[in-house]
């Protein structure tokens, strides 16, 4: 354990992944953590997610790379396809030329898994408890700590607060109150046993099929006993950002043209959730006084850069590591952590956004992007990412 002990406890709102993984960051430096969760019980919810080589990075910051690998699924490649005529767009290679530049793997794995990892190392440090059912409605500071005030008028004291409380974070709103961008872009999950998912697309790959106004994307989860499914569309009518059940008759009815082989993916899943999905316009504040916000909470992100949890570990890590070389003072760290990461996840929101206007693009812009990647050799994709991929602890200070 790094930095000095110090048995003061630090207030963690939210006990989803970037709250374990902040939670464990701060007991690396010697404190302690209160995790106060408004669910009944710690856990995730959601289908599986894309890990890149800067995800292992910190898990191996916070003690928890190995257990997690052990439950990823390590894929061959990551491909696109144009969802209208199966034309192969691009091809990136994830074996070991890409390990061996990122220094870590590309993988893919269930949120549940994630977090599991995440929730046994928190278990395992003995200096983080946990209060579910408890949901945060204001905070107060003062120069030497934060109150935190629940939905029972109980309040809970720490020396610091971050607030991880995901999108619509209560701590984000209290500092900042800015609505959330939806962006009309609906998002359908599901997850399919091998047994029902169609041999001939069975690829150990991080695959999409791109068309107008819509993709799709499926990968393999837990060993390759089931497939991640997900569909994305521009939605018809006015979005509320939210999460509901979905109807498989909707989802089907923005499909109608594409191609046969990529269409089967939506009459797979026996049930669907839906995600209307929001971002909000990046901010270069997220620290006050003693107090500072986390993950979703800090840089609410579309799908479609595939970073959103990833972006949640290094926050944590940052964190942890802007106390350690402030020798745990709180407020300068926690400017510091700022400081290093408003520029990183704004770039991962507006590319994001750029992102998804590329995958669905439509007309001569379909066609210049599907001209783009043809014959580009590999290193070239592997340089174009070595801004977002080769983060690492010893070099966080620079991003």
């Amino acid at each position: 354990m790094s930095g000095s002990q110090d048995s003061r406890e630090i207030i963690v709102v939210g006990g989803g992944i970037g709250g374990l993984a902040a939670a464990l960051a701060l007991v690396r430096q010697g404190f302690s953590v209160k995790v106060l969760e408004q669910a009944p019980e710690i856990g995730e919810i959601g289908a599986g997610i894309q890990l890149g080589p800067n995800a292992f990075h910190a898990f191996d910051a916070l003690g928890v790379g190995d257990r997690t690998r052990a439950r990823a699924v390590y894929t061959d490649e990551m491909i696109m396809h144009d969802a209208l005529d199966e034309t192969l767009v691009g091809r990136i290679e994830t074996g070991e030329a890409f390990r061996k530049r990122f220094g870590n793997p590309y993988a893919v794995i269930h949120r549940v898994d994630i977090h599991t990892s995440l929730l046994e190392g928190a278990v395992e440090t003995g200096r983080i408890t946990f209060q579910t059912s408890t949901r945060i409605e204001r905070v107060e500071q003062d120069e030497k700590g934060v109150t935190a005030w629940d939905q029972d008028g109980k309040p809970h004291r720490g020396v610091a607060l971050i607030g991880a409380d995901g999108g619509r974070s209560v701590v984000r709103a209290q500092y900042v109150n800015d609505p959330p961008r939806v962006t009309g872009h609906v998002v359908y999950r599901a997850v399919v046993e091998k047994k029902d998912f169609p041999k001939e697309l069975q690829w150990n790959a991080a695959s999409i099929w791109v068309g107008p106004n819509c993709h799709l994307v499926h990968y393999p989860l837990r060993g390759g006993e089931q497939y991640n499914v997900v569909v994305t569309f521009h939605s018809r009518g006015k979005e509320d950002w939210g999460v509901t059940d979905g109807s498989k008759e909707e989802v089907q009815s923005y499909f109608t043209d594409v191609c046969p082989r990529a269409r089967q993916l939506i009459d797979l899943p026996k049930s669907w959730r839906r995600w209307a999905t929001a971002d909000k316009e990046p901010i270069d504040t997220w620290t006050f006084g003693r107090v500072t916000i986390l993950g979703d909470a800090a840089h609410p992100t579309t799908q479609y850069m595939a970073q959103g949890a990833c972006m949640a570990l290094e926050d944590a890590v940052t964190l942890g590591e802007a106390l350690r070389v402030n020798n745990n003072d709180i407020p300068k760290a926690l400017l510091m952590y700022q400081n290093c990461r408003t520029t990183r996840t704004a770039r991962i929101v507006l590319s994001g956004r750029e992102m998804g206007r590329i995958y669905h693009a439509k007309g001569m812009e379909r066609k210049i992007r599907n001209s783009w990647w043809q014959g580009r050799p590999q290193e070239r994709f592997y340089d174009a990412m070595e801004w977002l991929y080769g983060w690492n602890v010893s070099n966080f200070l620079n991003q």
